[in-house]
């Protein structure tokens, strides 16, 4: 009888260990994710459908390659609060750059398209080589670096544009990389797609990956090993940029339109992103295949609180909250995991 009883018991804590298991391995994440589909699908009937989802997914894009420059920064202990502004820079500076070339080379579209795209994604790229010679030269808070230079870019935005939208761009730009489809796939998927491999090698296969593992999980060892950390933290804001202002130039072909006042919400959406997806705000740990999905639950909420008719401040308000909750799991899961290793 007594072993019948005690039976139930077991098999409840049997239960909750595997649920606390399968916590510490995926994350918060899945748990979220279901409850979000499951919600948002009860709440509107186009929610599910295939257009529906392969919107959410084309518009997944533009986060999904910053929040994977932003899992660098924090792979590294840091983070990265310029990148709206590298986004807005990248814009400004290939719309306008692309704009002059097809007004002096009318007949070379290709040429002032590349061009164009080639002095945005530098114009981005400059902003992270200063973040990384700040942060790893001068070893500057990379909360002060990175906020300061969000000031800097969006001011040289502002004053390159005068607030104004720039135009003039080759009507071929928008329509291959903004609007254009290939077998029926909207093309930022695939630059996307190409973006997460050539991430996952670097991450996965390299020497430069592990030694971000490595400084984000305990600078002091990193150093004593012989790791040259501060090339590598450079390097970490560097690509960081160099994903941004990628993003930055497919969604200027989105928009069709330079624009300085995107990207503004964009520090706090890819934060919430990565936190989300399991990396951790104490730098070392974290999967890149998360973070996209953590980008396309974030556009996923998003999308249903539009069909859902709920207005956009309050959408600001939801992602902020759930940043928070994505902080709070991360602290449950680390005690968790040292809980389930004592």
């Amino acid at each position: 009888m007594a072993a019948a009883a005690e039976r139930p018991r077991l098999q409840k804590r049997s239960a909750w260990l595997w649920v606390q298991h399968l916590f510490v391995r995926l994350g918060v994440l899945p748990f979220l994710l279901v409850i979000a589909v499951v919600v948002f699908a009860l709440m509107s009937d186009r929610f599910l459908s295939v257009q529906n989802l392969t919107n959410v997914t084309r518009q997944s894009t533009y986060l999904a390659m910053v929040a994977m420059g932003q899992m660098l920064a924090l792979l590294t202990g840091g983070f990265d609060l310029s990148v709206g502004t590298i986004l807005a820079l990248t814009s400004v500076i290939g719309a306008m750059a692309m704009a002059a070339a097809a007004g002096m080379f009318p007949d070379a579209v290709v040429l002032a398209i590349a061009l164009g795209m080639l002095a945005g994604v530098g114009g981005g790229i400059a902003i992270g080589v200063v973040n990384g010679i700040g942060v790893a030269l001068f070893n500057v808070s990379p909360f002060m670096m990175t906020l300061g230079m969000a000031s800097v870019g969006f001011g040289i935005s502002l004053y390159l544009t005068g607030g104004v939208p720039v135009y003039g761009m080759p009507p071929a730009f928008g329509k291959a990389l903004g609007f254009g489809h290939w077998l029926g796939i909207p093309a930022p998927i695939y630059v996307t797609v190409a973006l997460v491999l050539i991430m996952y090698v670097v991450l996965n296969w390299t020497r430069m990956g592990r030694y971000f593992y490595a400084i984000g999980g305990n600078l002091k060892a990193s150093v004593l090993s012989g790791i040259n950390t501060r090339f590598y933290l450079f390097m970490a804001y560097v690509l960081c940029a160099a994903l941004t202002a990628i993003s930055g130039i497919m969604l200027t072909a989105r928009l069709e339109t330079g624009e300085a006042n995107i990207g503004a919400t964009m520090p706090l959406e890819s934060i919430a992103a990565c936190v989300i997806g399991g990396v951790s705000l104490r730098g070392g740990t974290g999967r890149l295949g998360n973070v996209v999905l953590g980008a396309i639950f974030i556009n996923l909420v998003q999308n249903g609180m539009n069909l859902a008719r709920i207005e956009s401040y309050l959408q600001i308000v939801v992602i902020g909250v759930l940043l928070i909750l994505a902080v709070v799991a991360d602290q449950l899961r680390q005690r968790v995991m040292a809980k389930l290793h004592d």
